[in-house]
């Protein structure tokens, strides 16, 4: 759902997809091939959300902030499953992982790995290229041209999604039994382990 708040309405770009079960609210600009997910809440209803170009921001995420401010996720930022975005700035090509918490004016630098779970505390600034864990977060090691290789490949399939769901996504009753030779997706993506393998 699209929601017009105190005369502000939203703008997504067309090549964009938002999934019915999302919702976005007021003051946000999202650009090109980004993919917001099915229980996403985007709300720009106290200050301006932008996503740039190639951002997804999947199932069940909440973005938003204290009033009066606003933020910005870079070009090709990956907000995994769950995950709170409060007020901060996430940089180019970073991945938050899934239900980490970033709280008010926290700063996640460009190429940025924040794991599963993670806290980032208010105002916290996460130098481009870090390995971000923990409770409250802490930076662990710089990511390796490998890990944000395999961010990258990751991030792009995402960016390929809101192509795919303008073009067969439809809501449908279910069938009633498993068809013969029911086919199974194609493995296109590795598990950083296997990716390091290679």
């Amino acid at each position: 759902m699209i929601y017009k708040f105190n005369n502000f309405t939203p703008v997504v770009h067309p090549s964009s997809f938002v999934h019915p079960l999302a919702a976005v609210t007021g003051n946000v600009i999202i650009g090109k091939n980004c993919y917001i997910g099915p229980g996403a809440a985007i709300r720009g209803d106290w200050g301006q959300i932008i996503l740039e170009d190639g951002v997804n921001v999947q199932e069940n995420c909440t973005v938003h902030m204290f009033p009066g401010k606003s933020i910005t996720l870079k070009a090709s930022a990956h907000v995994g499953h769950g995950a709170i975005i409060h007020g901060a700035n996430l940089g180019i090509n970073c991945l938050i992982g899934m239900n980490a918490v970033i709280m008010d004016d926290a700063e996640i630098g460009d190429e940025s790995i924040v794991g599963a779970m993670a806290f980032v505390k208010a105002e916290t600034k996460i130098p481009k290229r870090s390995l971000v864990v923990g409770n409250p977060a802490k930076v662990v090691k710089q990511v390796s041209d490998a890990m944000i290789a395999w961010k990258t490949k990751g991030t792009q399939l995402y960016q390929q999604l809101p192509a795919q769901c303008h073009d067969s996504l439809q809501a449908v009753e279910p069938l009633r039994e498993v068809p013969e030779n029911m086919k199974i997706q194609e493995n296109v993506y590795k598990t950083l382990r296997d990716f390091m393998k290679n």
